[in-house]
This record gives structure tokens, C-alpha cells and sequence, in this order.
């Protein structure tokens, strides 16, 4: 039996960032993945948002997806929310299909030495007090301390975990096929009493063509055809265009739901095995890799036993309201894409709402990941917040604060005088940092704070506490994220 601290079950984007995550600290992390390869039979989800572009950039590895997607400022509730005047170097979405981000995530985690066992799947598992027994549907099995789900809306670790599932069903049903057209089609989105429908290119230049049909019917028994196309599309537009040679063929609809818990002893959830919601706004993806930022250095001291099993409870209690309110947004999305009159008069009125300034940063902050707060308590507005990324000057040059995270460790940032802060205990756990900010600090949608004295921030990025030399409570909270002082 091969043994492993973790296994993750599923290698899209969220299973991948996870093993990247671990693997950074240090963990013996194993994927198992039914494809081949890496290749992805349709173009998926089809962008990246500013909070997930600034965690690839706290790990050094945003240009690579920058210099492959393109940038628009905007992201999209009803109307397009500008975002061009978020205070972050990455006020945009990067337009990159999630084939062109699964590939570049698993380079990296390739070059980190994470193994991939393809051609697999987990069939069922068992776990003990001391780890898990996983089941491959070769006949083989893996051992590991720590087993994570991020196999995708169906997961079948959920199921087999007994985890419930709860939401609410399907109201809408959309077709979503790529292929070719003999005829030049109608090019953009057409709304109907049905609701919207769209037609775009793939990639630019390319023969493919990318169609979005609103359905009809809810229920559909089996997997849809290209004659469903066909005749979606002649219900829409009068013609097919001609389709042929689809790539891929598939259905969504709004159906919503959210685990009941993250997180059963020593198996854990993430991405669309904790979540699944309509893909209006693409925000799954995302808040799939912010699932697994979040998770991977707590699972990581975990592991190694700096902190006890306990610390894995902070990640349901901090992600689980993200992904209830990902549910939220996205089903008052699909409800106000409805064409009877009542549902445009409401969106007349939201239009009119959203095109002022406040409600714009508000929601677009939420959108874009930037303005998630874990509640860690009273204190400075930064706690629980997201570390700007600032520009700093320390005795070695000048530092931006991302590139202090590139190996996901803690870091505590003295921004008063320099020494003073004694964390002899935690030295091999959390660089310190002496360094001069003299610029503003500024939050999305919160606006202009109080320049802090020190700041200590953990490896999501995520500011775990904020004092000064007078004020108590470092100790603690070092404690908290980062073991005991006896611990290491």
C-alpha cells in the first residue's frame, strides 16, 4: 500500500492549487486524477478574479496566467461593475479559459514534484484515528493521514462521507456546446421570453464557436446531443447556422447547494465538491482555489504537527459563509435574469442602484474576492482581511509584500521602529520582517485605514493581527495559527 500525508481526489483548479499549497510546506501530497492528461474536452469556466490573480501573485506565479488571458474591468451583476479604482495592482478579471489555467497550474505543480496518479478514480475509502485507507477503482489503495474531496459537484468523497448536501433544485436549464458553424451565425446575446442566449468564438481566430441556449425544460433525461443544439438554436434564431463537428456538449443549470460541513475528521471538502451554483459571474473556479489557499497551510501544520487537528476547524467556519454567500449572489443573479415585465422592472431599479458608487465597490468587491472578511474578532479594519500588497523599503531594498508569501510562510511586518517584537519561540515558523510604508492604506469598498504599527499575516495572505509593541495579543494569536512555542 503507497502512502502519502494527503491524497486529493480530483486535479482541476482546485485540487491543483491545493497540492501546490501543501507541497510548498513541505507535505508528501498525492493527486489522483481520472483523466490522462491534463487536456480538458471543452474550454469550462472562462476566467480568473482580482483576489484569485493576488493569490497567484503571493506565490509568485500570476505572470504566468497574465501573459496568456485578457484583462477586462469590469465584473458583471446584471450590468458590468467598473473595478478599475479597487486600490490592488490587479483591479481586473483575467479572460484565460480554465483548460489554459489547469494547464499552467499543473506546470507548477509539476515543477514542485507533486505525483498524479492518472487513469484513476477513488471508489470509497475508510478512515481510523490515524488516517485513511483510499480506494482506487484499479484494485489499488493509498494510505494517508488526510484525504480531500475536490472531485467536483457530484464528489463522490462527499457522498461516501456522509456529508448532506442541502440547496435548492434546478428552475433553469441551459445547453452549452462548442463546435462549428458552415453559416456565419448571429454573433453576441439575443433575449427572448426563454431568457438569454449567446454566440462567440472559443479563442480569437478560431474556427470554434462557443453557444449558450437557455432551455425550455428543466428536467432532461440523458446527455444532450448535438440535435438538441440544433433545434435549440432553430427555436432561438430559425437556423442552426449549420452546426457541426461539436468539441464538447453540455448542460448547467441553477441548481444551488453547499456541504453541511467542510470538513468529517480526516476528510475534507473543497470547490465544487463543498459548492456548486449557476457559473453566472464565474465565481466557482475561484472561490474553489481560494477554498484551497485557505485550507492548504493550516492542513500543512496540521500534518507536521505544529498545530493540532483543531486548527482544520477554521477553515469550515471561515470558507463556509464565503461559499453560502457565492450561493446567494448567484441565484439573485439568475433570478433577475427573467424576462416577465415584474423581473425588468426590478432590474430597471438595481440598474439604477448599482450605477452609484457605494453599492458598486460593495458588490464588486464581493464578486472579485476582494472583500472577504473572516471574522477574527474586534479590532483593526484589516483584521481578517486580505494584506494589500504593498510596496516597501527594508535594509535589503525595496520589497513588495507578495513577494514575502512566495513560499506560503507567516510573516510578521514591523512597520514601527526596528527590533523590539521578541517571537524567539515561532523563529522557524514566521519571518520577521523590519521595513517603512509611507504610503496610503486603502481596503476595496471599506476605503482609507489607520496605518497599523505591525501586522502579522498569515500564508493566505489574510491578516491574523494587528498591534504594536504596547498592545497585547501577538503571543496569542501566534499561538492560535502557528502552534504552541513548544511545538516544531
Amino acid at each position: 500500500m503507497t502512502e502519502h500525508a494527503v491524497v486529493i481526489a480530483g486535479g482541476g483548479p482546485t485540487g491543483l492549487m491545493l497540492a501546490g499549497e501543501l507541497a510548498l510546506a513541505g507535505v508528501d501530497v498525492a493527486i489522483v486524477e481520472r483523466r490522462a492528461s491534463q487536456e480538458l474536452v471543452g474550454s469550462r469556466a472562462g476566467g480568473l478574479h482580482a483576489r484569485t490573480i493576488e493569490v497567484l501573485d503571493q506565490r509568485g506565479i500570476a505572470d504566468r496566467f497574465l501573459s496568456q488571458g485578457q484583462l477586462h474591468k469590469v465584473v458583471h451583476f446584471h450590468i458590468p461593475l467598473d473595478i478599475s479604482d479597487f486600490p490592488t495592482r490587479h483591479n481586473y478579471v483575467l479572460g484565460l479559459w480554465q483548460n489554459h489555467i489547469e494547464r499552467i497550474l499543473a506546470g507548477w505543480v509539476d515543477e514542485l514534484g507533486v505525483p498524479i496518479h492518472r487513469e484513476r478514480e477513488v471508489t470509497g475509502f475508510a478512515q481510523d484515528d490515524t488516517g485513511v485507507d483510499v480506494a482506487l477503482s484499479d484494485g489499488r489503495s493509498l494510505r494517508a493521514q488526510y484525504l480531500v474531496g475536490c472531485d467536483g459537484g457530484r464528489s463522490l468523497i462527499r457522498k461516501a462521507a456522509g456529508i448532506a448536501f442541502p440547496g435548492w433544485d434546478p428552475t433553469m436549464s441551459w445547453l452549452i456546446a462548442e463546435a462549428q458553424m458552415a453559416e456565419e451565425p448571429a454573433w453576441g446575446f439575443r433575449t427572448d421570453a426563454l431568457g438569454s442566449h449567446g454566440i462567440g468564438k472559443v479563442e480569437e481566430g478560431g474556427a470554434q464557436v462557443r453557444v449558450v441556449l437557455t432551455e425550455a425544460q428543466v428536467e432532461h433525461a440523458g446527455e444532450p446531443t448535438l440535435r438538441d443544439v440544433s433545434e435549440a438554436l432553430v427555436a432561438v434564431y430559425g437556423t442552426d447556422f449549420g452546426i457541426h463537428s461539436p468539441t464538447w456538449i453540455s448542460r448547467f443549470t441553477d441548481m444551488t447547494r453547499q456541504a453541511a460541513a467542510y470538513r468529517d475528521r480526516r476528510v475534507l471538502l473543497a470547490g465544487d465538491a463543498a459548492h456548486v451554483h449557476p457559473p453566472v459571474g464565474g465565481q466557482g473556479l475561484n472561490i474553489g482555489v481560494q477554498d484551497a489557499v485557505n485550507l492548504g497551510w493550516k492542513l500543512a501544520q496540521v500534518v507536521k504537527g505544529t498545530s493540532p487537528a483543531s486548527l482544520l476547524d477554521t477553515y469550515h467556519a471561515e470558507r463556509h459563509p464565503v461559499g453560502a454567500r457565492a450561493l446567494r449572489n448567484t441565484m439573485a443573479s439568475v433570478a433577475i435574469r427573467r424576462t416577465d415585465d415584474r423581473t425588468k422592472a426590478l432590474g430597471d431599479y438595481l440598474s439604477e442602484i448599482l450605477r452609484m458608487d457605494e453599492p458598486r465597490k460593495r458588490l464588486a468587491a464581493e464578486m472579485s474576492g476582494l472583500g472577504v472578511h473572516y471574522d477574527l474578532g474586534e479590532g483593526h479594519p484589516l483584521l481578517g482581511r486580505r494584506m494589500p500588497d504593498l510596496d516597501l523599503v527594508t535594509a535589503d531594498g525595496p520589497l513588495r509584500v507578495f513577494s514575502l508569501l512566495h513560499r506560503a510562510r507567516p510573516v510578521l511586518l514591523n512597520l514601527g521602529e526596528p527590533g523590539g517584537f521578541d517571537i524567539t519561540p515561532w523563529a522557524d515558523r514566521v519571518r520577521w520582517i523590519d521595513a517603512k510604508y509611507s504610503g496610503p492604506w486603502e481596503l476595496p469598498a471599506i476605503g482609507a485605514v489607520t496605518a497599523p504599527a505591525a501586522v502579522l499575516i498569515r500564508p493566505d495572505g489574510h491578516v491574523a493581527w494587528v498591534g504594536d509593541l504596547a498592545q497585547p495579543g501577538l503571543a496569542d494569536a501566534l499561538t492560535t495559527w502557528f502552534g504552541s512555542p513548544a511545538a516544531g
